[in-house]
């Protein structure tokens, strides 16, 4: 489970996506740009781990023929 203060992926994933329109206007001075290039970056990395942590638990829950739980790799 997520700890309530950490923020959702959804969250995340939103700031980063208005982050980028925000540096794509080009309506920001340049110390702007380079702080909210700066957190951008950021954001994409916790998007990055909170994607890597999905792809484990997928990994641990994949389930076999026989009804039972096997690990197998993520073909994504």
């Amino acid at each position: 489970m997520t700890n309530q203060s950490e923020p959702s992926f959804e969250q995340l994933y939103r700031e980063l996506e208005e982050s980028v329109r925000r540096l794509e206007a080009g309506e920001l001075s340049l110390e702007e740009s380079l702080a909210l290039f700066d957190r951008a970056s950021q954001l994409a990395e916790q998007c990055n781990a909170v994607l890597d942590q999905a792809e484990l638990r997928v990994q641990k829950l994949v389930e076999r023929p026989d009804g039972g739980l096997d690990v197998a790799p993520f073909d994504g």
